[in-house]
């Protein structure tokens, strides 16, 4: 197994020259977020991996007529810790693991547990959800939200997946699946709308290399606002405001200590 979050293997392409330099890599985060980089999301598009492959890539299949977000939650975070949930993102709480009931009707978590029940927001009101009484990190969350409306090149690369019978959700599978050889991805939860979002597990990594391994994830198209701590995730085998059920399409428990 490669080392987890190994630095080294996290080269985005700079500028059309070939991989920029692990100390390039390493002096670019926390400044400014790497773009898009087109040609490396279209080399993992062609690889051919799509839903069905992260499927049977999944070590533990879940039955979706039978939901399992308790066991899934009981298993990324053991214990009793405190755990910000939300019926939708204004309506939320922070509890003790035991005095949550009812975790597959919820939209949201906060994919790292809390340190407080309530604590100032930047905009100085007392909340259950901020990032002051957020805990340190334990899982990465890196959402794909592929639109033709994004870009002239999002709309041609969406075209050419269609023209393969291949959708969103195939693209977001191939993805996860090309991290997925450079860090250890535990969960992977339909938004319940047109994307695949993935859990990596990240828990006492160095946070140099663990935003090196999400800036690299930004520039296949992720979306960085899941570097914050606090920004709530789809609740795994949660239901979706629309009534549709947030369904968890990969998971390794193993990973998870």
């Amino acid at each position: 197994m490669r080392p987890l979050f190994e630095s080294r293997y996290y080269y985005p392409r700079s500028n059309g020259k070939g991989f920029t330099k692990p100390q390039e890599v390493r002096r670019s985060v926390g400044k400014r977020w790497l773009g898009p980089n087109f040609e490396q999301i279209e080399a993992v598009a062609h690889t051919g991996n799509g839903l069905v492959d992260l499927w049977e890539a999944s070590p533990v299949r879940l039955d979706s007529n039978n939901l399992k977000t308790d066991q899934i939650i009981d298993v990324l975070f053991p214990g009793n810790p405190l755990l910000c949930c939300g019926w939708t993102r204004h309506r939320f709480d922070t509890r003790a693991r035991t005095l949550w009931y009812k975790l597959q009707d919820l939209q949201f978590i906060v994919p790292n547990p809390m340190k407080a029940l309530q604590d100032m927001t930047q905009q100085g009101k007392l909340s259950a959800h901020a990032l002051s009484n957020t805990g340190p990190r334990r899982f990465l969350i890196v959402e794909f939200d592929f639109d033709a409306s994004n870009s002239d090149e999002e709309a041609r690369l969406l075209e050419r997946l269609a023209a393969e019978r291949r959708d969103v959700r195939d693209l977001c599978a191939a993805l996860l699946l090309h991290l997925a050889e450079k860090a250890p991805l535990v969960l992977a939860v339909h938004s319940g709308g047109k994307s695949v979002h993935g859990w990596f597990y990240c828990a006492d990594v160095p946070e140099e290399k663990v935003l090196c391994a999400f800036n690299y994830a930004v520039s296949l198209g992720a979306d960085r606002a899941n570097w914050t701590r606090a920004q709530f995730a789809r609740m795994p085998d949660g239901l979706r405001e629309n009534g549709r059920r947030q369904t968890v399409y990969f998971f390794n428990p193993e990973v998870v200590k």
